[in-house]
């Protein structure tokens, strides 16, 4: 028999990652209705299907009810076959999600903690509990707060966080031998989780902030992430907005994290720290129902936050501004004075002020959006689950 030319495996490698592709958007679909929506001879989906059910990739559901004619049969991604795993190590947390082939989260979890000892250790439960015998793990991904190039691996910059890459890389290394593991930053992980699982599904133009101790930003285009020339779009975090005389974990004054990020927030209301930021912004939350120099703080903030969301907004124009990290459980304590202060800055009355969202999916969502990053190669036809 003759051996398929690389250019017809690369064409079955890309249509199969069509029809996958369909499946997830779609959920469970006939083999015409794929056959539609890839622009597929029914044929080839037929054959392809066929291919990812022996691979235990996707099964066939009971034909549907009330159809004329002979019933076509949903075919439905099966999530326990394949899994990705998503990890994200920030200043003061670590995170790991395990999803499936279909988007269901397997686990998710937070730990305090900001070494790669804490990551190695929080990674090895993760895979030890949910990728055993029988499951395979296509990719792994680690979120981190800092300017990533565009090989997915080389961290350039990241001011707040104080380990060595040689480490961290070792650590996971050791955990998933067969693997390379993609390093990406944590904004644009989570701006990807947002857009695909979270408060940004179904917006074409979405921009994602970060609530931590850093400020970063996720620019999401038709579910897309928008990286830039380098790598390294979204590094709002350091933009001359806000206090001026403010000193920033980067060795400058004036960076806008340095007057949004969380060690400010809390100055700003006179409280401390506690072991993740979302704990800390459930307690300023809650200090804030009854302690109107809290509020009064909270407000101050947000002025500062629209401010920078306006000279993002005329820049970038999105239709929705997702608002993570410590900034969700705080919501209109925040947001309101940032809405306020969105519209007093937009330059003119045809501009449509984006809608300001708190995220949905907590700590984890970089940790997710890095998981579901991980499955790209799959969703585009690099990546071969038949093989």
């Amino acid at each position: 028999m003759q051996r398929p030319t690389a250019g017809t495996e690369g064409l079955r490698r890309a249509n199969t990652g069509a029809v996958l592709r369909a499946l997830r958007r779609l959920g469970p679909s006939t083999r015409a209705e794929l056959a539609k929506h890839t622009g597929l001879a029914k044929a080839t989906v037929g054959v392809i299907v066929a291919d990812l059910e022996a691979a235990g990739a996707v099964a066939e559901e009971g034909s549907r009810p009330g159809v004329r004619g002979r019933p076509g049969r949903p075919v439905v991604l099966r999530g326990e076959r394949f899994v990705a795993l998503g990890l994200e190590l920030n200043v003061d947390y670590v995170s790991a999600v395990v999803l499936d082939l279909a988007g269901r989260v397997v686990s998710s979890s937070s730990r305090p903690g900001g070494t790669s000892d804490d990551l190695r250790e929080l990674a090895r439960t993760a895979l030890a509990d949910h990728v055993g015998a029988g499951c395979t793990l296509v990719g792994a991904t680690l979120a981190v707060p800092g300017l990533v190039r565009g090989d997915n691996r080389t961290v350039a910059w990241a001011p707040n966080l104080h380990v060595t890459w040689a480490e961290v890389a070792d650590a996971l290394g050791s955990l998933v031998p067969d693997q390379r593991i993609e390093v990406s930053n944590d904004a644009n992980c989570a701006a990807y989780a947002e857009s695909h699982h979270g408060a940004a599904t179904g917006a074409a133009h979405a921009l994602y902030l970060t609530g931590t101790v850093g400020i970063g930003a996720g620019i999401v285009q038709d579910g897309e992430v928008m990286r830039g020339g380098a790598g390294f779009a979204g590094e709002v975090g350091h933009m001359p907005v806000g206090d001026s005389t403010a000193l920033c974990g980067c060795g400058r004054r004036g960076c806008w994290e340095a007057s949004i990020g969380l060690h400010p927030m809390l100055a700003a209301v006179g409280m401390t720290e506690l072991d993740t930021p979302l704990r800390t912004a459930e307690a300023v939350a809650e200090r804030a129902r009854t302690d109107a120099g809290v509020r009064a703080g909270l407000d101050r903030v947000g002025r500062d936050v629209g401010l920078g969301i306006a000279m993002l907004s005329s820049v970038l124009d999105p239709e929705v501004v997702v608002l993570g990290g410590y900034f969700a459980p705080l919501g209109d304590l925040v947001l309101e004075p940032a809405r306020r202060t969105l519209d007093e800055r937009l330059a003119s009355a045809v501009q449509v002020r984006p809608e300001l969202r708190p995220s949905t999916l907590g700590i984890q969502a970089a940790a997710l959006g890095a998981a579901e990053q991980s499955f790209g190669p799959v969703f585009a036809g690099e990546r071969d689950l038949t093989a």
